[in-house]
């Protein structure tokens, strides 16, 4: 296989013309008139640094003699390569009596679960929350009416709290296994575009990845894997330091115990009630550092000018990435940027209001949103135990419901920087899922924290001209970032009780839909090298 980079083509280019430059690149000659090879994108990005904006590819060709070809060009964008795959076998050979529980049908949980039931592991999904079909309703009946479901919303059910995002799918976890390459492929086989396996930043949407989300589940029960909705993880039972079952709360509010060797804990971020048991059961956990801050709104043309300038009506959607240092040494960057996307009340706890980013696959909403927050640390926490984040997010989610009167608070960033309640917008109207009232978001925040959105905003206006214009809409508060603490676990990925596996965004070990997914591969993989399936 020959892999070529560095190839530019114009963003008007066509798929004969990607062919055309290959078959210069590599020097062919055609046989019967035609160019016989195949070949495969392996990557694909726009360079925006000129004024001249191209695509630029990577790609992988199968065609004969390529030692010799590659022989005759001295280019050193053109290689010969070996295309890799992830590959585990598993090797477990300790019997289990019971199928393994998931706890979460998030990306890590959905991962795990599909991988376990692949190899024959029969695994039981819990999930708190509802189908995602249903879970969409009681999500869009959230938005219009403002009333809350605290078991089934933007953070709780099927598919977990990437269901309401952009669906992003990029990750700088190194991959050296290729796991990454699989979460991809599996998307591709439930309904994403094949374009996700290669685009530089790919994403799903809201509305496609639903679909994937169900589509997956349907895959796992046809494999011999069990779901069981609004069904809520209570508590363990252990003996001698391993689990022999947990206990569950249904819908009906009855409870039961379930048997089982092996428990997968992929409860997602915002699982606070399941945090406190755990740490009443002893299980060891420690805060870590995540970030808070405001939702900032753009017109998307202006960001799309600002990335492709005359070239921005011929393009999709621009993102940015931004971070600085402020002078009181926190970092404050961009999370989670949402082109042609909504604001979100990503709310799961009443008299509670947190918001976060979504888009649909399209990306054609009028404003550009994305998380602007500054790092905080455990020394920044009043509670000095393992939860002392989750009261510290609770607090300021706790300010942000008062403000809004339950609803999403809006601001100006001339009105924030002035500290004054905005009472009139500029060029900017909010763009969101769920209603919002105007509202001073410097009542919410600590004011470490609002003078360093500030120093940030104010230097990114440096990089994409018009970002700090005083018309920019905030909206508050972006506190859900990372999970506030770590679920420790050993090398073969246990909690300190055997049988117990801390995965994903929830337990400290992911920080997007691909790494969660990766990491419930890795916990599976954990598994199957210790347990042989279910006979």
């Amino acid at each position: 296989m020959i892999k070529i980079s560095q190839i530019k083509l114009d963003i008007r280019h066509t798929e004969q013309d990607l062919r055309q430059r290959i078959t210069k690149l590599l020097k062919m000659k055609p046989v019967n008139g035609t160019y016989d090879f195949d070949y495969k994108i392996q990557k694909q990005s726009i360079d925006a640094r000129h004024e001249d904006v191209k695509y630029i590819y990577t790609v992988l060709v199968s065609v004969k003699n390529e030692e010799k070809i590659v022989k005759k060009i001295n280019n050193k964008n053109i290689m010969l390569t070996k295309e890799e795959f992830y590959e585990f076998v598993p090797s477990g050979t300790r019997p289990l009596s019971h199928s393994p529980v998931v706890v979460g049908s998030g990306p890590a949980g959905l991962f795990c679960a599909y991988m376990l039931a692949e190899q024959g592991y029969r695994p039981v999904i819990i999930e708190r929350g509802e189908p995602v079909e249903q879970r969409m309703e009681t999500v869009e009946h959230f938005f219009e009416t403002g009333e809350l479901n605290p078991e089934s919303n933007v953070q709780f059910g099927e598919g977990g709290a990437g269901t309401f995002s952009d669906g992003k799918l990029n990750t700088l976890v190194k991959d050296k296994q290729h796991r990454n390459d699989l979460v991809l492929e599996t998307f591709v086989a439930f309904g994403a575009e094949k374009s996700i396996t290669y685009v530089n930043k790919p994403h799903i949407g809201t509305d496609c990845l639903s679909v994937i989300v169900k589509n997956m589940r349907e895959h796992i029960i046809s494999m011999g894997g069990t779901f069981r909705f609004s069904t809520r993880f209570q508590r363990f039972k252990t003996e001698e330091g391993a689990l022999t079952a947990v206990e569950v709360t249904l819908k009906s509010g009855e409870r039961e115990w379930i048997p089982a060797e092996v428990c997968v804990l992929a409860t997602g971020h915002s699982a606070r009630d399941t945090f406190q048991m755990l740490y009443e059961q002893h299980v060891c956990m420690e805060p870590k550092a995540f970030a808070v801050g405001v939702r900032v709104e753009h017109s998307q043309d202006r960001i799309n000018e600002s990335q492709y300038g005359k070239n921005k009506d011929l393009l999709p959607a621009a993102s940015y990435k931004l971070a600085k240092t402020a002078e009181n040494g926190r970092g404050v960057y961009s999370f989670c940027m949402c082109p042609g996307g909504y604001v979100v009340n990503a709310s799961s706890e009443p008299e509670h209001l947190a918001v976060n980013g979504m888009s649909y696959s399209q990306r054609d909403g009028v404003n550009a949103n994305s998380a602007i927050v500054v790092s905080v640390t455990p020394d920044d926490f009043e509670d000095r135990s393992p939860l002392g984040g989750i009261e510290f997010q609770r607090k300021l989610e706790a300010a942000a419901y008062r403000e809004g009167k339950g609803k999403i608070p809006v601001q100006t960033y001339q009105d924030f920087k002035r500290n004054k309640t905005t009472t009139e917008f500029g060029r900017v109207v909010p763009g969101t899922k769920g209603g919002f009232r105007f509202g001073n978001l410097r009542n919410i925040l600590p004011e470490y924290i609002c003078q360093s959105l500030i120093e940030g905003i104010d230097s990114f206006d440096r990089q994409i001209q018009g970002y700090a214009n005083g018309d920019t809409v905030l909206s508050g508060v972006e506190s859900r970032t990372s999970s506030p603490l770590r679920i420790l676990r050993n090398e073969n990925l246990e909690s300190n009780y055997s049988g117990i596996y801390p995965c994903g965004e929830g337990a400290g070990y992911a920080g997007g839909i691909t790494s969660a997914a990766m990491d419930g591969i890795r916990v599976y993989e954990a598994i199957a090298s210790k347990y042989c399936p279910l006979t």
